[in-house]
């Protein structure tokens, strides 16, 4: 998967492949579904959410460029295969699941596997976690319409990065927010980001 998926398609950061080639993907997916673990697409965990592929994982934790001692925020835990990248990646992973069968499979998982370092909530993660922020980092995997949240980026350290799926007339698009920045970094298909609101 590394050398196949990853280097080829541009991801560089020696934290982030080390990461991938450490946490197990297919102990994060349903028995039925680890045959698919590794390749390259995405795979069906359940409430109508899917595991990214792989190189989607490695992108948006390269783009966070973590240094090591960040807290960081990720919105949509899924399997928390994610997670668990970014548990190798930051000090800390604070991770919001708005569907309580999911959050729970995945807490398990990750406690299972010895990832202490991720805390696991339920609830609707636009909103973050302001009692836990400022964020060195925040990963959003759902597309929002538009922009992310208000209240995301108003969790987001200065200079810290927020990495979320946007669609703007039509076209999903992976995007970079930084110091009052954007940057496209590629285009992707998500699930929609739910919100409260």
């Amino acid at each position: 998967m590394v050398e196949r998926q990853l280097r080829r398609r541009g991801i560089h950061d020696k934290r982030v492949l080390a990461a991938m080639a450490e946490v197990p993907r297919e102990l994060f997916l349903p028995t039925d579904q680890r045959r698919r673990a590794y390749k390259d697409g995405a795979v069906r965990i359940g409430e109508g959410q899917t595991m990214s592929q792989p190189w989607i994982v490695a992108c948006m934790a390269q783009v966070l460029e973590l240094s090591g001692d960040e807290t960081v925020l990720e919105v949509g835990t899924g399997s928390g295969y994610g997670a668990a990248v970014l548990s190798r990646l930051c000090h800390e992973v604070v991770t919001i699941e708005r569907y309580e069968s999911l959050a729970l499979r995945a807490e398990q998982t990750l406690h299972e596997l010895e990832y202490d370092n991720v805390v696991v909530g339920v609830g609707d993660g636009s909103r973050g976690a302001p009692e836990r922020a400022p964020f060195g980092g925040i990963s959003v995997t759902a597309t929002a319409r538009d922009n992310p949240p208000r209240a995301l980026f108003d969790q987001l350290a200065p200079g810290a990065t927020l990495v979320c799926p946007v669609d703007r007339e039509g076209r999903e698009l992976l995007m970079r927010f930084r110091d009052g920045r954007s940057e496209a970094i590629t285009g992707v298909r998500f699930v929609p980001l739910v919100t409260g609101e």
